[in-house]
């Protein structure tokens, strides 16, 4: 059996290709190959154009064939000679059945009906498949073999559910919290002052309680200031922390005619702060100052410790939900020196979020926790590091097609924070993970440009999320057997799900009917492992 496969993303095009839609089936026709060239010769090709002169070649040679098409139904061909299946990553509840835009393609329902079957990446994506085409209809729910690529990563980085320090490298830029001396003053104008030397506004009362939340606050960053390397340099950050410091703290203390005398005082020519804009004085130009964008073109490292949470995602990707995964985190965690939530972001352009993420953690500011970010390409080494230093992986999607990053650091031994909803439904639940609850919500199919409701996702709920932060790092400090069994199962879970024997297994069972009488000595030698 020859299998041909296409993809529109390529091993030359996928550090150009971050965020786009196409970027997961890149990873996904990598994962299936092995298993393919287990079963028959592979041929990747780089346009769909290739595939029926070489279906024409190896079909006067005797030989079956069968193209994969690694691309979501709308832009797969139903026109080839080769017989074809599609592989097809679908997170909602029901599959486009009809068409928009005069354009027949966009009904998923005629496409697949015309192929005759279709391969999935979940038993979600089956049952919405099932709904519009029939219980009857050819479906094979196939998840990526993954979990034997991380046995290196396994043993090299064992599990601890506390990290006692790991050096994260990266080609592009490393955004953290800490040295940036983030405050939510920054976001916004200075208080006018009237012609009888009033503020316009004054401030609500502070609890002393909160008081002294912020005073101890900025009393570690200042201690912080003079220890870490940073590129603003610690004078400033000694500077920086203390005017934000009197100005959440105590400024709403200080009589209003030397609060404006301190004000002009302290205020001094001060460097801005990285992505925070500045209010414009009437006299200025009306357009709104552009953020400076930090370097993405040269390798950077930053160490982490404590209890690390990671997640990776596309932050133009709306189902992603990561501004709650950001906001439950800082949340439950704010006064807690020793927990991380790294993000790994799979987008090419820092522009799209930069400003968004800066204000975003400005707003929430101060917080003891820490939040890093990571924007560029990971090589493998580079990745496996950012698997080791995880205590816990984070999904707070609102729908997933399958969710590669959560199943491969699964695959490393480490538990969950997730939804168990859609394709996570497959191998998520309490005995590895901590479960975020859900609901419905209507939505729309991403291709329609209609934009009509006519399928549903599901709504995570912030405060489960928040609550499934503070029982993990409870967990991890103060059960460390506990953590320990969950990673294990985790681990297994994932031994089970997404191993190479039993995906072997299913893939052939599925082919085997098609197949001929030469087919018989393959499928004897493949195995018999049920799954």
């Amino acid at each position: 059996m020859n299998f041909i496969l296409y993809s529109d993303v390529n091993d030359h095009s996928i550090s150009q290709s971050l965020g786009r839609p196409e970027y997961s089936y890149y990873f996904v026709l990598k994962a299936y190959r092995p298993v393919l060239e287990s079963l028959g010769r592979v041929h990747v090709v780089s346009s769909v154009a290739e595939v029926d002169p070489l279906y024409q070649t190896l079909q006067q040679a005797g030989q079956d064939c069968l193209f994969l098409s690694f691309s979501p139904p709308h832009k797969t061909p139903v026109d080839l000679l080769c017989p074809m299946v599609c592989v097809v990553a679908w997170e909602f509840d029901s599959i486009p059945a009809e068409h928009w835009d005069d354009d027949l393609r966009h009904d998923w329902s005629r496409t697949l009906a015309r192929h005759g079957r279709v391969i999935t990446l979940s038993s979600h994506t089956a049952e919405a498949i099932r709904r519009t085409l029939g219980e009857d209809f050819p479906v094979l729910v196939l998840p990526t073999p993954l979990w034997e690529r991380f046995a290196a990563v396994r043993e090299q980085y064992p599990i601890t559910p506390v990290n006692p320090g790991t050096l994260l490298q990266i080609k592009g830029c490393i955004i953290d919290s800490r040295p940036l001396g983030l405050s939510a003053d920054g976001l916004i104008a200075p208080l006018a002052e009237g012609a009888s030397g009033r503020a316009s506004s004054e401030p609500t009362a502070l609890t002393w309680r909160r008081r002294a939340f912020i005073s101890r606050h900025y009393l570690r960053e200042v201690l912080r200031a003079l220890t870490a390397k940073a590129t603003q340099g610690p004078l400033w950050l000694i500077k920086h922390n203390l005017l934000c410091w009197y100005r959440e703290a105590v400024r709403d203390l200080v009589p209003v005619p030397v609060r404006i005398l301190v004000s002009r005082l302290m205020r001094g020519p001060t460097r801005p702060v990285p992505g925070v804009v500045e209010s414009t004085p009437e006299s200025a130009s009306p357009e709104h100052p552009q953020a400076v964008l930090p370097d993405t073109h040269r390798v950077v490292e930053t160490q982490v410790s404590g209890v690390v949470y990671v997640s990776v995602f596309n932050p133009d990707d709306g189902r992603k939900n990561w501004h709650h995964l950001i906001t439950a985190f800082c949340w439950a965690l704010r006064d807690v020196e020793d927990a991380t939530l790294v993000l790994k972001m799979t987008q090419n352009d820092l522009s799209t979020y930069y400003v968004e993420l800066l204000t975003l953690l400005s707003q929430l500011s101060p917080f003891s926790c820490r939040v890093v970010v990571m924007h560029g390409y990971l090589e493998d080494e580079q990745f496996a590091r950012l698997y080791g230093a995880a205590s816990f992986y984070v999904n707070a999607s609102r729908c997933e097609g399958l969710c590669l990053p959560l199943m491969e650091f699964m695959s490393c031994a480490r538990p969950a924070i997730a939804p168990d909803h859609t394709a996570m439904r497959d191998y998520i639940d309490s005995e590895v993970a901590f479960i975020v609850k859900s609901s419905h919500e209507p939505t729309i199919w991403p291709e329609d440009s209609r934009i009509l409701y006519r399928t549903l996702r599901h709504r995570p709920d912030w405060g489960s999320l928040k609550l499934a932060y503070q029982q993990s790092y409870a967990m991890a400090r103060h059960q460390p057997q506990a953590y320990q069994a969950m990673a294990v199962a985790a681990n297994e879970r994932m031994r089970r799900y997404c191993g190479f024997t039993p995906v072997q297994q299913r893939l052939v069972d599925f082919l085997a009917p098609q197949g001929r009488a030469e087919n018989a000595p393959l499928l004897a030698q493949v195995g018999s492992t049920s799954c």
